[in-house]
Parts: structure tokens; sequence; C-alpha cells
């Protein structure tokens, strides 16, 4: 799209995609330095990764994820796979000798999201390059560097799996593009195996490439070589990834991983996928009816073997989605989020959009027509996505690169055309901000908010207090106990001391997530029964924290209230803290 040179410029972008990544890895790493030399790990899932790897590195085996500082003594199901855990393990291994454990693991946690950025910068970059113009690769990464939560997922200290899961999409977007059938086939297979080891959570793109991929053969009988190649490459990919990374747990008939269920549903797809390409069938109706009919194989197979994974893949009970579940800031649609979160996340799904639906018109007569038609369908989707849960924001705007350079790079060289000096260097600088989606962070800074009332003041004090080394440490320094806290505190109490919990945020051990909710809310007879069952010798609170807003406001008479308002009972003794503690800590008494 547009007439671009063959110049060094473009057949060196490998270089230079190197270059960029370097410099925005220092950057986020200058960034991130405070954060790194505190070890303020971002999120639950964050705290969790580092434990999962500790416990592994510590002689945890292989196939068993449980972790078990988490629901004593069965430990915590965790649902997720080694592959995460493989770079940061090697980066600790690797600098232990040289700088010790603990800054070792710090620098683990710290590089790590760095290589996932670089694979996604890669990938991305190829795929612009492949659907937009040879050179056209560097305006994509800007737009890239400008998606605020996209980024956020590759920020130094983010170890949790949905960096890995974009770079994997990003390679099977370069994948669709590929001009060469079985390398671009077999590239979508390989990306789409991968995420799938890793989790589900791309599930929906996944499935949406698999169709785009099945339509071009459809439209076209010549693209067969393509289908192949991913029908192959997708079932011998989830297979190898299967017996390499699937956990004891993950080896049952769960829905929330690869497990047998999608393991039989790739494997299946797989060999109709090549059956279908190895048919000698002409006429696009002819291809359609028989695409439709081994989409219906495959989905009467699997409601037939798998009727219990047909609902969404958590199977969290009404009264966990009701005390928990829905309470997930990140798991509401984007729309109840207000505008100042609302604009800077949609801005570049919506300029990908409109830049997909220009660029399908532009090919609608050449051979990117299929392509650019598969990368639209993608970017609609996840924009569509945002109207379920905001955490379909990183997807969206990663998703939405190819469309935003699209039209950025059509403006750029009919700009360039121009003769009035102020529309060659004006027009660009408009482009830039308007195809990086930089006018919705823009008009969230420029427009004051209001200040916070003490309400929230508090609320956001302790939700950043609390989890930090300093406040930690007098109870780092306690003999190791069972504490009953709250459910998204757990995995950072684990992961920072010595200590076990009950349970954390993840869906599978819903009865130790409810038993932490009835504790809180209920009465301090209940909590007590509870805190007996789990063999729990100390409470730690932090009042003001988030969760805790929750149960001080729909159980106003609960233990966690009366816990707050110095009314403890008589059966839990105080624990004495340092001045200024953020944490409330008691004894169980015998």
């Amino acid at each position: 799209m547009g007439s671009v040179q063959d110049d060094p410029f473009a057949r060196r972008w490998l270089r230079w995609v190197l270059l960029f990544w370097a410099i925005a890895a220092i950057a986020m790493i200058a960034s991130k330095w405070g954060a790194i030399r505190w070890f303020a790990l971002l999120d639950t899932d964050d705290n969790l990764r580092l434990a999962e790897v500790r416990a592994w590195l510590d002689g945890q085996a292989w196939f068993d994820l449980r972790q078990y500082k988490l629901d004593p003594p069965g430990g915590a199901n965790i649902h997720w796979s080694r592959l995460v855990d493989l770079p940061i393990a090697g980066l600790i291994l690797g600098l232990r000798p040289f700088i010790g454990g603990i800054m070792a693991e710090k620098w683990a946690a710290a590089i790590a999201p760095l290589f996932a950025l670089g694979a996604s910068m890669a990938a991305m970059a190829l795929a612009v390059r492949r659907l937009v113009a040879p050179a056209a690769f560097a305006l994509g990464l800007l737009i890239l560097v400008f998606g605020g939560q996209a980024m956020a997922m590759w920020t130094p200290l983010r170890i949790d799996h949905h960096g890995w899961q974009l770079a994997f999409l990003a390679l099977a977007v370069a994948g669709m593009a590929d001009p060469r059938q079985a390398r671009g086939g077999a590239t979508i297979g390989i990306a789409t195996a991968l995420s799938l080891v890793i989790g589900l959570e791309m599930f929906p793109y996944l499935v949406l490439i698999a169709g785009i991929t099945g339509l071009r053969w459809v439209v076209d009988g010549g693209e067969a070589e393509r289908l192949r190649a991913y029908g192959v490459s997708l079932a011998a990919g989830c297979a190898i990834g299967f017996l390499v990374f699937a956990s004891n747990d993950n080896r049952g008939a769960v829905c929330d991983a690869l497990s047998p269920v999608w393991l039989s549903a790739a494997l299946g797809g797989g060999a109709l996928l090549v059956g279908l390409s190895l048919l000698p069938v002409r006429g696009w109706p002819a291809r359609l009816a028989l695409a439709v009919l081994a989409a219906a194989v495959i989905g009467g197979c699997f409601a037939l073997a798998w009727p219990h994974c047909l609902s969404r893949p958590e199977g969290v009970s009404p009264e966990l989605d009701r005390l928990w579940l829905s309470k997930v800031r990140e798991a509401r649609p984007i729309y109840t989020h207000g505008w100042r979160v609302a604009l800077p996340t949609a801005a570049l799904p919506v300029i990908g959009l409109i830049g997909s639906l220009f660029a399908i018109w532009r090919a609608r007569r050449t051979p990117m027509l299929m392509p650019w038609i598969g990368a639209g369908l993608l970017a609609t989707t996840a924009a569509a996505m945002l109207l379920w849960q905001l955490r379909a924001g990183a997807a969206a705007q990663l998703l939405a690169v190819p469309g935003a350079a699209a039209l950025g790079w059509t403006g750029l060289n009919w700009a360039r055309r121009q003769a009035r000096p102020l529309t060659r260097i004006g027009v660009p600088a408009l482009l830039v901000l308007v195809v990086t989606g930089m006018f919705g962070r823009l008009a969230v800074d420029m427009i004051p908010a209001e200040a916070p009332n003490a309400y929230r003041k508090a609320i956001n004090t302790a939700n950043r207090r609390c989890p930090t080394l300093p406040a930690l440490r007098p109870i780092a320094h306690m003999p190791a106990a069972t504490i009953l806290t709250f459910v998204d505190f757990g995995p950072r109490l684990i992961a920072m001391t010595h200590h076990k919990a009950i349970a954390g945020p993840y869906h599978r051990n819903q009865q130790a997530i409810l038993d932490v909710q009835h504790a809180f809310r209920g009465s301090a007879e209940q909590a007590r029964g509870i805190i007996a069952r789990h063999g729990v010798t100390m409470v730690l609170i932090c009042p003001g924290m988030s969760e805790s807003t929750v149960y001080a406001s729909e159980a106003p008479h609960g233990f966690y209230t009366r816990l707050r308002d110095d009314k403890a009972p008589d059966w839990l003794q105080p624990v004495a803290l340092p001045k200024g503690s953020p944490f409330r800590l008691w004894r169980v008494r015998g």
C-alpha cells in the first residue's frame, strides 16, 4: 500500500527493530528503577508467578504447579504452565552467582518482560511490512509504543503471562499476512499452539484466525497449502505443548487450560483442515459446504464429549461470581469505567478499525484483500470485546496497529508529495497525534481531574503502602504462620514472606476464596470456624485496601468491620507492629 523504494532502511528492518527495542527497554527500566529496587511487583499474578518460579527452583516437580503456600496443606490449583517460567528461571540462575539471590530475582523480573516486548515488536513490525509497506514498520512500532494498555503488559516486573500471549498473537497476525503459504500457515499454527500452552485468554482471537484461514481457502482453492500447514502445525504444536507443559492438574478434563478437552479439538480440527486441503474441490460453494460441515463436526463432537465446557471456562458458582468475580475491576465493560479510562483505552482501537476498513477498500481489487479482511475482522472483534471487559484493551490496541499504520502511511505519502512546507510538516505531526491515539491521553492530561476526597485518598494510600517491603518486613520476621488475609493480598504475602495464606484470586480454588469471603463478611463465630478448619494462626488486615471496602460496604456488621473498628473477639490477641504500620495483626489464641 503506497509506493516505497526498496531502500537500506526497509531492507535492514530487523536491525532497526532491535535498536528501537533496546532504546525502549532502557527507557522502561529507567522509569521503573524505584519499583525494581523495592521489588514492587505490579499485581497478584506477578507475585504468584514469582512464587511459582521459586518453588520450581527449590525442587518442586516440573508438572506440579500447585502453590502449596496457598490453601495449605493441599495447595492451590493453578491453571498455568511452565512455559512463561522458563525465561524468569533462566535469568535467576544466570544472575545469581554474580549478584546474589534477591537481586537476581529483582533483575530477572525486570528483564524477562522485555523479551516478550522484543518478540512483539518484531512480529508486529513484520506484519506491518507485509500488510502496509516494507518501510512502514517504523510507523507501526511508533503506534505500538503509544498503546498504553498493551505496553503495560511488557513493563519491567510484569512477569505474568499476558505479555507473551500478546507476542504470539502478533506473530499469528504476521503469519496471516505472509505471502508464502506454507510458512504463513505454519507460523499461525505454532503461534496458536504456544498461546494455548500459556492459557486461553486469547482464545476468541485464535478461533477467529482459524476461521479466517479457512475462509481464505473457501474463497481461493489455491490457498490449500496454507490451510494444510496450519492444520499440521496446530495439531503437532498443541500435542507437543501438552506433553511438555501440561501440569498434573491440567491433564484432567478441565475447561480453562490446554487439557485433553482442547487438545482433542486441536487434533481433530487440525486433521480435518489437512483433509480439506487435500480434496480436489472446485468452486467456492463446494468448499464452503465442506468447511461448514467440518466446523459442525468439530463443534458437535466437542459438545458431546465435553458438555461441561460449553459455558464460561472459569466455571465459577453463582455465589462466587456475585461475591468476588463480578467485583474484579478489569472484568467490567469499558463504559463502566468513566471517560478518563475509556478514551485513552479505546482511541487506538477505534483508529485501527477505521484504518482497517480504509485498507480493505483500497485493497478490494488486489491480492491483499483477504489478508486485510482478516486484519480488519481481528481489529473489529477486539474493539467489540471492550464492551465486554476492559481487560481486552491490550489486545485491542495491539491488533489496531496494522490499520492505524495503513491510515498513517497513506497520509504521510500524501503529505510528502505536497509542495507547501507547512503541509509537509504539519500533516505528519497531526497524523502521528491521530493514528497513535495520543489525542486520548492528551485529553485526559489537559482536563484536570477532580481532587480525590478523603475516602478515596485513604484507599489509594492503603493500596500503595501495604504491599511495600518496608510495611511487610516486620511481618516477614515473625515465625512462619498460616494467615487469614484478603484474597488479593494473598499472593503478595506468600511472595514476599515465608508465611502461607488461604487464598489468592484464582478461580479453580473456589472454596478457599469463598471461605475468605465468608470469614470477613460473616460473624466472628463463622470466621472462627473457618480459621480452625484451615489451621490459621494469625489474622492480617490492611484497612482501606480496595478489597476491604467491599466487605465494609456489603457487610457493615461483619468480621472485617469489627476488626477495623477495634472490636476483635477475645479469641484474637493483638500483635504489636511498628508505629505507622498500615497493618493490623492478631494471633489466634489456643
